[in-house]
């Protein structure tokens, strides 16, 4: 029997069946991260194009917008790069040195957990948006269901960037990575996947430009700048 249903798995179409012990294939485009390494334990090969990713990190400017520029650098230009509550402005010199238009990334600034929620849901409805990144400290598990409803049905990827501590929360997304700055690198433990669980946490050495001093660093990118100076280099931003 055993080896009867392991013949009528092999006869089926490439990714319709996934076996928990294997690395799933995806039928759709993925996103290329950038980084060789980390492609090979994705399914699919990168970044999903439709779903929720969660980022969790114990505290922001680590590198975690450093694993992301290669992917806002490829974006379409006509559309809108969203970012959502960050903890702080980003840096728009390291962003522009990265290749990431500033004329299509859009800031938006709310103040309440219902409106982030919210701001979220209608940038993934919108139509208009490449990507969307938020920053969310906490959210059940309900709320983070309808997130990834509406990833899907946007097939816009939505990165969430919470805390370490939401780990312990079930929840929906397809991908749960795990941050941490390790001897200059950045850690990434793949806590969720569609496929077996890694054994140690990947290194990433993530890209420096010349001409930047490193505070504040490229691979940070979120500082705290004057406002007025932000929005005139380029940044398009909405308080809610």
């Amino acid at each position: 029997m055993a080896a009867l249903a392991q013949t009528t798995l092999a006869a089926l179409p490439p990714g319709l069946v996934w076996q928990a012990d294997r690395l799933a294939q995806s039928t759709e485009t993925s996103i290329a991260t950038g980084f060789a390494a980390l492609d090979a334990q994705l399914p699919g090969g990168g970044w999903p194009r439709n779903a929720l990713i969660e980022l969790l990190s114990d505290r922001p400017g680590i590198g975690e917008l450093g694993l992301l520029l290669p992917v806002l650098h490829a974006l379409p230009a006509e559309r809108w790069i969203v970012w959502i509550a960050p903890p702080h402005l980003p840096y728009a010199p390291a962003l522009a040195a990265a290749g990431v238009p500033l004329e299509r990334l859009l800031l938006l600034q709310p103040e309440e957990h219902a409106e982030i929620l919210w701001s979220v849901r209608q940038a993934l409805a919108s139509g208009g948006s490449s990507i969307v990144l938020a920053w969310l400290a906490r959210a059940d598990t309900a709320a983070l269901r309808r997130l990834q409803l509406a990833a899907e049905s946007s097939a816009t990827p939505l990165f969430l960037f919470r805390p370490t501590s939401a780990a312990r929360q079930p929840s929906p997304a397809v991908l749960r990575l795990r941050l941490a700055a390790r001897d200059g690198e950045l850690a990434v433990d793949i806590l969720k996947r569609r496929g077996p669980g890694l054994a140690a946490p990947l290194r990433l050495s993530l890209p420096q430009r010349p001409g930047l001093r490193r505070l504040p660093a490229l691979n940070d990118a979120l500082v705290r700048p004057d406002p007025v100076r932000s929005a005139a280099a380029g940044v398009h931003a909405r308080r809610g």
